[in-house]
Formats: structure tokens, C-alpha cells, sequence
């Protein structure tokens, strides 16, 4: 079993920063991929932001330049430090990992019980 928990959401105002946390635990072989991904109210599930074994990153449109990914791979974490937020950027956020067991050796693709962000004046 691994699990994911992610931590550091909260009630910014507009033009402020957060900094989202989430560490995987459990079982794990190796850590590939790991990403954020976020829920509005009424809307589907969307990718944030995503960050392989290796360090490269991919960003939404609407969150490049403003939103960055990184990761500790001692610590098994993924980070999303958040800036010039804005009231769109609203959301649960969720974390996801592409896992490798230790204990059956399948990919797993667990997911966070997500963080709320607001943000609002």
C-alpha cells in the first residue's frame, strides 16, 4: 500500500502565495512521475503541473510562469509553490504519483485526499 497526503492549502487573497506540500509514504520501490492536479466546483479534474524522475516539468497554460513544481526524491515529496494567485485558481488540489511497489512490483497511481485553495478578498 502507499498513500499520498498533501498539506499547505488555505484562504489567500488575490495576488498572493501558497506553498502546497505532498509526501508519499508506504511501500515504494521508485517514484516516476509526480503531479498536481486541481477541481473547481462544476468542473472536471485538470492537470496543474507534473514533474518526472528526472526533473523535467510540464505546466498548464494558465498556471505557467506563475505556478512551480519541484520534489525532494530523498524525502519521496512533491511541492507546488504558488504565486500571483488569482480567484480562478480556486480549487481542491490533488496530488497523484506514479509509484512502483515494493512489496508486488505493480505501478500504482495513488491519489491525495486533496487541500482546498481559495482564493478571494
Amino acid at each position: 500500500q502507499v498513500q499520498l497526503v498533501e498539506s499547505g492549502g488555505g484562504l489567500v487573497q488575490p495576488g498572493g502565495s501558497l506553498r502546497l506540500s505532498c509526501a508519499a509514504s508506504g511501500s515504494i520501490f521508485v517514484i516516476n512521475a509526480m503531479g498536481w492536479y486541481r477541481q473547481a466546483p462544476g468542473k472536471q479534474r485538470e492537470l496543474v503541473a507534473r514533474i518526472t524522475g528526472g526533473g523535467s516539468t510540464t505546466y498548464s497554460g494558465s498556471v505557467k510562469g506563475r505556478f512551480t513544481i519541484s520534489r525532494d526524491n530523498s524525502k519521496n515529496m512533491v511541492f507546488l509553490q504558488m504565486n500571483s494567485l488569482k480567484p480562478e485558481d480556486t480549487a481542491v488540489y490533488y496530488c497523484n504519483a506514479d509509484i512502483y511497489s515494493s512489496s508486488t512490483g505493480e505501478l500504482l497511481m495513488p491519489w491525495g485526499q486533496g487541500t482546498q485553495v481559495t482564493v478571494s478578498s
